[in-house]
């Protein structure tokens, strides 16, 4: 495989990413757009199951949103999902652009938060050849709700209350922890030590430019967000979701009723045992159980369009 550094624009600001191509490829080949998470930077988790779709010939594109990583924008740690749904849409329109790249069988790939997103994209946008969505979340209030606890919750939202007051009067957003390292009283987004122990190893080893914080606005936005009015008009797009089968964050109940309500017919469900929303980052084995799945609908997929 050969790596170059790339970039494009996404609104005011510029996405940074990296494309990775197959080395002795006879004509164009298939691309899957990766972008990730909450937090994320293009440096997690994503190169590994990056390396799943290059064993079936696909290039990848893997980048930072905008305000994220490498990529530009103000403030950082901001998290719109629609920015990042956007994001998605110009990669798409960059991807069009490369040579080497065969347009129609250009997919996007999304885990966790981005998980969702790819599913709002391929409602959105016809140009998503297919779209693999990992573990998503696809509801926002009932994930946070039951993320925290009833107690927590109301706390939460007593914190949000009070930054949007802050902003009314021009105050610069607050900001407030990813996880937490030990369970106490300090309010984060996601509520879960191991969470933290996860990214933080990732970053000491593969990430060094994630940042554990976000704005609290960010989690003010991510209660608004709810994918299912959109699974309705993926009509045509081939759609993968892959769960975790013991998944502790988000909600197999909420991620079984998205892809029943997708209406393609051409869509496949994949529970995987033995793995949990954390172990499909900072285990190996257990990411490779999604990653095998994943590459081996996408390679039938691609098998029977040609």
């Amino acid at each position: 495989m050969t790596e170059k550094a790339v970039e494009f624009r996404s609104g005011e600001d510029v996405c940074k990413g990296v494309l990775t191509m197959p080395e002795g490829a006879s004509g164009d080949v298939p691309l899957v757009i990766m972008a990730g998470g909450w937090c994320y930077t293009k440096e997690i988790v994503m190169p590994h199951y990056s390396k799943f779709f290059h064993d079936i010939g696909c290039a990848t594109l893997r980048f930072d949103y905008r305000r994220f990583g490498e990529s530009t924008g103000e403030p950082r740690q901001h998290i719109n999902p629609w920015d990042q749904i956007e994001d998605y849409r110009n990669a798409l329109s960059y991807a069009a652009t490369l040579p080497g790249i065969d347009k129609k069988r250009t997919g996007i790939w999304g885990i966790s938060y981005s998980g969702g997103h790819v599913l709002v994209t391929a409602a959105l946008d016809s140009r998503a050849a297919f779209a693999i969505s990992t573990i998503p979340v696809v509801d926002g209030f009932q994930t946070m709700r039951r993320c925290h606890g009833e107690v927590k919750f109301a706390q939460l939202l007593a914190l949000i209350q009070k930054d949007r007051e802050a902003r009314f009067r021009g105050e610069q957003p607050g900001y407030m922890p990813m996880s937490p390292e030990k369970l106490g009283e300090e309010l984060t987004s996601w509520p879960f030590p191991h969470v933290f122990a996860g990214f933080k190893g990732i970053q000491a080893t593969e990430a060094p430019r994630h940042e554990h914080r976000n704005t609290i606005q960010s989690v003010e936005l991510l209660l608004q967000y709810m994918v299912k009015p959109y699974a309705a008009r993926i009509v045509e797009t081939p759609v993968m979701m892959t769960l975790a089968h013991a998944d502790n964050i988000t909600s197999a109940d909420l991620e079984v009723e998205v892809f029943n309500a997708i209406a393609s017919p051409d869509k496949q469900f994949e529970s995987v045992r033995g793995v949990d929303h954390m172990s499909l980052y900072t285990n190996r084995e257990h990411l490779a159980k999604v990653g095998r799945v994943q590459s081996r609908w996408l390679k039938e997929l691609l098998d029977r369009g040609e």
